[in-house]
């Protein structure tokens, strides 16, 4: 029972350097996600057909591909066409851009939850494009994709365990390095498990914060 305890104490310093190096590429990501799955679900609306069908393009083929076949591309074949990105800059891009195309889905389907005689009255009172998503669209419905949105970037809190295969240091990688180092399996895997647990729970009280705030 010594020994079991002794073992977390020594590795704790790269457990939590794992678990810092998770947070803080999944915070990034999880807002250049935000950032462009917005952008896209408003190019997905206008008027363009070509631009509309590029939009769909992108979404529906990062649905359907593996992120780590994504991560691949980007970290061992960047460097072909001449894009050479370090581990964690891949990883932040990579995840991020990946689950850019859910959050414009997520953002899609808020944006189609608003009745359309708003969307006209809007219109007739002089607003713009860009005004009716700002002043219209956006305030109803974050109250109905908070819920969705945290929950996909819990969703890639937990798929960040893939960065390890790409080197990124972090929670997953030192974990492995815990058990290749002491040949322990028990005590390495419970320590990732309670440590993902912590940061899964963090994001959904954040979560159940902002959802408080944009209801009132």
């Amino acid at each position: 029972m010594i020994q079991f305890f002794d073992l977390w104490v020594q590795y704790a310093p790269l457990m939590l350097a794992g678990l810092a190096t998770t947070a803080w590429i999944c915070a990034l990501a999880a807002m250049l996600g935000v950032v462009a799955g917005l952008a896209l679900a408003c190019l997905d609306s206008v008027a363009f057909a070509p631009l509309r069908w590029a939009v769909r393009a992108y979404i529906e083929i990062m649905r359907g591909l593996p992120i780590l076949i994504f991560l691949f591309v980007l970290y061992y074949g960047g460097p072909s066409v001449g894009l050479r990105l370090n581990a964690e800059t891949v990883g932040v891009f990579g995840l991020g851009f990946y689950a850019a195309a859910y959050f414009a889905e997520i953002f899609r389907s808020g944006f189609q939850s608003i009745p359309k005689g708003q969307i006209e009255a809007a219109r007739m009172a002089g607003l713009s494009g860009p005004q009716i998503i700002r002043h219209v669209k956006l305030p109803q419905m974050l109250v109905l994709i908070t819920p969705p949105m945290i929950n996909q970037i819990i969703i890639l809190v937990k798929e960040s365990a893939v960065l390890s295969i790409i080197t990124v240091a972090e929670l997953t990688k030192n974990t492995t390095q815990f058990v290749n180092e002491t040949y322990a399996v028990i005590q390495p895997y419970v320590a990732a498990a309670v440590l993902y647990w912590l940061l899964v729970e963090a994001v959904a009280q954040l979560g159940k914060f902002v959802e408080r705030r944009v209801r009132f």
